[in-house]
């Protein structure tokens, strides 16, 4: 099995309406590779930021990412340290 390696995920939410719960119960399937959590609402723009630290192999971060970029209106990109 691929060792676990620190990084992050950026997710961009613009629909938040239609997307909170949905990213909300990504986020609670892989709730044990996430280390720390930050939500920043935008008020003006209507653009919402989540920023998570992780600690997860490349499969893992795969299936997170993979199934919140299937989400309307919801971006998201991911890194991981070289270092596991």
């Amino acid at each position: 099995m691929e060792e676990k390696r620190l990084g992050f995920i950026g997710i961009i939410v613009e629909e938040r309406k239609t997307s909170a719960a949905k990213i909300n119960h990504i986020l609670s399937e892989f709730g044990d590779l996430i280390i720390g959590r930050m939500g920043i609402p935008g008020s003006d723009k209507k653009v919402n930021v989540i920023s998570l630290i992780v600690k997860a192999n490349t499969d893992e971060i795969g299936a997170m990412t993979g199934k919140i970029g299937l989400l309307k209106g919801v971006k998201v990109k991911s890194s991981l340290s070289k270092i596991a």
